[in-house]
């Protein structure tokens, strides 16, 4: 019997051969998107699960009380692994692990800079990555170790023994190589190049070794069967413990959990990556629920063609379960048809995907994972799509239909045309959503950030720039394409450093207040294009200017200044006066509201013999970059001839920050169109369905007189009205969808109405461009052919 309903399945498909391709091909592009998506989760999911201790690996995290917030942060003392190990017995290892470094490799000749983290020696006991050569267990063990990716290996020491080399760091200290890192896995969220002994640069970091100053992150692998709810309770107050004054409370975060759950507001979780998870989540589902909607439709329309097989069937003794199992299975059949064309769709374009979401995602068949993923895909889809016609076609009773007597309910035609409405609700979603996204990603990226990010770039403050950044600015102000030069710790898009060691007359100093702070040096405002509202700039010519300080307008809003210039404020215990008043410019991700920043001068007792520190900032002429570039390079070789010459666009680097965001807007716009095509095909369906119905009525109008326009018109309008209808219902939905996201973003545009009234245009221009071809068709056919239609 099963191989009986296999080929009249087979012989329907090859008799309407039409009815069929758009069939297949919807499901093949509804289930093309989903496999996808499907893939993408699958590695979002996995992220940083591969670890053979994931279940017991921890992040320190810290709750910064202040005045009315309380920040959360991954930043901690950079001592607290090595006390914390010791003070709490259910912490089996810890470690402290840097932010990326990119020092100064030096082997003879060769010399590049590389990218990598500076971490302690149980590392690579508590996370699972594998060595090349080498032993985990001590390859960290030495103060002056170094373990390198077999990339670094091959680039040194090609040909050659790497463990037991020697590499030079930053031209200053010689590090042994005691290790060498297979390939790291692609579910891992945290890339390195090398691994570093910590010891190295805490002794370069004074400040690290202090219980109130925060910046290394620490990990800690708990001992078998420990709770963590207790341990939280232990390590809550843990810092209060070293540092009376402290306004920090610890709790963990599985790491595996770190790289979707990363947002926090006011000490609860809020968000991450796992917004995007849902997001994509939602858009699968729902590109594919508009695939099998497209399928009812025009399995509905064309059920006239199979009544009287039904009929036959019902009359010889079939019942309802076996013609619910026909049809169900031939759905079955069409969607292992579409599913075969979509993996040979995802084969084609996932090099494309993986490069536009920068993943390495592949098809593996041998994968029981994916393989899974492939059956429920196709049963879904299958039963989905094939429940209605198979409930609609089993109820038809016999001898209505062998009399030709063949009406349809209007329960059923309300069923139909509810589901265009669904799928065109669904659509203009999408298109809503796309809309709002890209203006969201192009107001960013035009945005007056407060300052000229246009032909403005930085470089490292590093090697030999770091002695003679005096005179490299100097020669580099004499070069052709070259308007100014200054230099700060931090670059323009990202003021890290922040303190609460601000005070001020009057201030309550039992309240704790977090100011942004910027070492700078002199020209920083001309060269930024910072706007000053009040007061002056840095002065060299004023010798007091090391002890004076500039703010902005929030750090003035704060402080409770209307008037700050000429107002006394002390940082770090500094005396000094406020000299000027900088209009607000962001210093930091849009994602952020503009925070109190306060700019002071280097100052030379921080100078010492190392010289300055952080990135050097250059304007250039507007219309000459290639000059500019040409200049820099030059003088910078001059000064630095042992480091690559690399420098940073501003605008670029804006545009990096949002990677993620512009990712989402490309995939809403392949989305929203995949959609909307989608759902024309089902409103193809049920013009196609109308007009079967509707064949000898269309006949006799033509007969009496009527004109194409008039029948167009006629089989047009209830349509056009099932998508206004569908907009009724899309525009309060999208509009909730949307703000919800756009709240992410502390900087945001409008959702004017006129986003709603191009979406809602567009939806029936494309509806009744489709309407029309198959109403048209309808219209000039012959009526002699249609009244003989029995």
């Amino acid at each position: 019997m099963i191989r009986n309903y296999f080929k009249i399945a087979w012989r329907n498909l090859l008799q309407n051969k039409t009815f069929s391709l758009i069939n297949i091909s919807g499901l093949a592009l509804g289930m093309t998107c989903s496999l996808l998506i499907m893939l993408w989760l699958k590695d979002e999911l996995k992220k940083d699960k591969f670890h053979a201790n994931s279940k017991r690996l921890y992040r320190v995290m810290e709750n910064q009380y202040y005045v009315g917030d309380i920040s959360t942060f991954e930043s901690s003392p950079g001592i607290l692994a090595e006390n914390i190990v010791k003070d709490i017995p259910e912490i089996e290892m810890a470690s402290q692990i840097l932010w990326e470094e990119e020092p100064l490799f030096t082997v003879g000749d060769k010399f590049d800079k590389e990218k990598g983290r500076f971490v302690q020696k149980d590392f690579l006991k508590m996370f699972s990555y594998k060595l090349q050569k080498g032993d985990p267990a001590t390859a960290l063990a030495r103060p002056d170790a170094v373990v390198i990716a077999k990339r670094l290996a091959d680039k040194y020491f090609k040909g050659e023994e790497p463990i037991g080399k020697m590499i030079r760091i930053d031209g200053k200290e010689n590090v042994i190589v005691t290790g060498v890192l297979e390939e790291i896995p692609e579910l891992s969220s945290l890339k390195f190049d090398f691994l570093m002994s910590y010891d190295i640069w805490f002794k370069k970091n004074e400040w690290a070794k202090e219980w109130g100053n925060n910046g290394p992150r620490c990990y800690v692998m708990l001992k078998e069967n420990t709770s963590v709810d207790q341990v939280n309770a232990k390590i809550k107050n843990y810092i209060k413990t070293k540092n009376k004054d402290s306004n920090v409370e610890l709790f963990l975060q599985n790491y595996g959990d770190s790289y979707l759950y990363s947002k926090w507001d006011n000490a609860k979780q809020a968000g991450g990556r796992i917004e995007y998870v849902r997001t994509f989540s939602v858009v699968a589902i729902v590109i594919l629920l508009i695939a099998c909607i497209n399928f009812m439709n025009l399995a509905t329309a064309r059920s006239l063609r199979r009544a009287r097989e039904i009929g036959v069937r019902k009359v010889v003794g079939a019942g309802k379960r076996q013609l619910v199992a026909q049809f169900i299975g031939e759905s079955m059949f069409v969607s292992f048809l579409a599913i075969l064309i979509s993996l040979l769709i995802v084969v084609l374009i996932l090099p494309s995907f993986n490069e536009l979401t920068e993943k390495h995602l592949a098809i593996d068949l041998t994968d029981p994972s994916f393989l899974l993923i492939l059956l429920g895909l196709t049963v879904f889809t299958g039963v989905i799509s094939g429940s209605y016609p198979a409930l609609f076609m089993s109820t038809l009773k016999p001898i209505v239909v062998l009399k030709g007597l063949l009406k349809f309910k209007a329960g059923a035609t309300y069923f139909r045309k509810g589901l265009v409405v669904f799928q065109f609700a669904l659509s203009i979603i999408l298109i809503l959503g796309m809309i709002v996204v890209y203006r969201q990603i192009n107001y960013i990226h035009n945005k007056n950030l407060g300052f000229g990010k246009e032909d403005l770039l930085y470089i490292p403050l590093e090697g030999g720039l770091s002695k003679n950044y005096m005179a490299f600015k100097e020669e580099l102000q004499r070069k052709p394409g070259i308007k100014n030069v200054t230099s700060a710790q931090h670059n323009p898009l990202q003021v890290g450093s922040s303190t609460q060691g601000v005070r001020w007359p009057g201030k309550d100093t039992t309240q704790l207040i977090l100011f942004s702070s910027n070492p700078v040096n002199y020209d920083y405002i001309k060269t930024m294009g910072i706007e000053l509202i009040a007061g002056r700039d840095f002065d060299p010519s004023y010798s007091l200017d090391t002890n004076n300080y500039l703010i902005n307008e929030a750090a003035a809003r704060k402080i409770g200044y209307k008037d700050p210039v000429g107002k006394e404020l002390t940082m770090w215990g500094d005396k000094g006066t406020v000299i000027g008043l900088m209009k607000d410019f962001h210093h930091n991700s849009l994602h952020v509201p503009i925070e109190p920043l306060i700019l002071r001068l280097y100052k030379q007792s921080w100078i010492g013999d190392g010289g300055y520190w952080g990135h050097v900032i250059i304007r250039t002429e507007k219309g000459k970059t290639r000059e500019a570039l040409a200049s820099m390079e030059t003088t910078f070789k001059k000064f630095n001839a042992g480091f690559p010459f690399r420098y940073y666009f501003t605008d670029d680097e804006i545009m990096k920050n949002y990677k993620a965001e512009h990712t989402v807007s490309k995939l809403s716009r392949y989305f929203a169109f995949l959609a909307i095509f989608i759902s024309c095909l089902g409103l193809f369906g049920l013009v196609t369905f109308t007009a079967e119905q509707k064949t000898k009525e269309i006949g006799i109008r033509k007969v009496l007189g009527a004109s194409v326009s008039g029948i167009v018109g006629m089989l047009s309008k209830d349509f056009l009205k099932l998508v206004l209808i569908a907009t009724v219902i899309a525009f309060p939905v999208a509009w909730w969808m949307m703000h919800k996201w756009l709240m992410d973003f502390e900087y945001r545009i409008n959702i004017g109405w006129w986003v709603f009234v191009v979406a809602g245009i567009a939806a029936l221009l494309i509806a009744l461009l489709t309407i029309s071809f198959q109403s048209i068709k309808a219209a000039i056919a012959n009526p002699v052919r249609s009244l003989r239609t029995e």
